[in-house]
């Protein structure tokens, strides 16, 4: 009975540049090693594609490397069995990017090999190992998310704008909401007319009839959004908003804002 092979791809990382000019450098130290590895694995079924997918001076701190994408993609193209590195800091320096990897290795049934740290998800004490390290990465995260969610807490409390798009009126200067005069005078025309006229759906018709227009905003792609008649619901929203009088809300309380308010309280 024929052996199933099995299709080894080496990937190989360095954080800078030093020294990769070289004849030979770190990258194809690690190469060289790996492909020797999988030579000895030749009577498991393991054979080289062939293929070192490289990263030079490059972070292992993010996904974004153009190596690391290009792997990626030949494994969701099924033509890749193995990953082999020197290193698993070669592969990821983040636990959650390392779980995110593992993600697709699962879903494609490719597997994972450290040469020089004993980690080989081919085997049960390797994929006992990965089910610890993903325990930790999950811890990570939920730890991450919490002290985000208190940071967020306490800054609402002490009145900071958390960032995000800022409402029409305000303009987000060095992460503080600053008055936009301009905009702030349609806020308190729509403010004075809803008093007046006791029914949004009036109001939406008076400002549909008179051309007031959404807050016009520019993305960093430099696609523009808004510059649209109000509908109601945004301005359900922007009446009942307690940043136009200088309050900050958070999960149903309000707290004194740092900003300046549009809106006198006793409007």
């Amino acid at each position: 009975m024929s052996q199933t092979k099995m299709r080894c791809a080496v990937y190989t990382r360095k954080s800078t540049e030093e020294g990769l000019d070289q004849a030979f450098n770190s990258l194809d130290a690690q190469a060289e090693s790996c492909s020797a590895y999988i030579l000895s694995q030749a009577g498991e079924g393991w054979t080289s594609t062939g293929q070192v997918y490289s990263d030079g001076g490059i972070s292992g701190g993010h996904m974004e490397r153009p190596g690391l994408l290009a792997m990626i993609a030949d494994i969701e193209a099924g033509q890749i069995d193995i990953v082999v590195v020197y290193k698993v800091d070669r592969l990821t320096r983040s636990l959650a990017d390392f779980a995110k990897l593992v993600d697709v290795f699962d879903k494609h049934e490719v597997s994972f090999v450290s040469i020089t740290q004993a980690f080989n998800t081919t085997t049960s004490m390797g994929r006992l190992t990965l089910n610890v390290l993903l325990s930790f990465a999950q811890f990570e995260r939920e730890v991450t998310a919490e002290r985000i969610r208190d940071k967020i807490a306490a800054s609402k409390k002490r009145g900071q704008w958390m960032g995000g798009l800022p409402p029409l009126g305000y303009d987000n200067i060095n992460k503080q909401l600053v008055v936009n005069e301009l905009e702030a005078k349609t806020v308190r025309h729509i403010m004075i007319r809803y008093v007046d006229l006791g029914s949004v759906r009036k109001l939406k018709g008076e400002l549909d009839r008179d051309g007031y227009l959404t807050k016009l905003r520019t993305t960093k792609k430099q696609s523009q959004l808004g510059g649209k008649p109000f509908s109601r619901g945004h301005l359900y929203k922007l009446l009942s908003n307690p940043i136009y009088i200088g309050k900050i809300r958070h999960k149903g309380e309000v707290y004194a804002g740092q900003h300046d308010p549009i809106i006198a309280t006793s409007l």
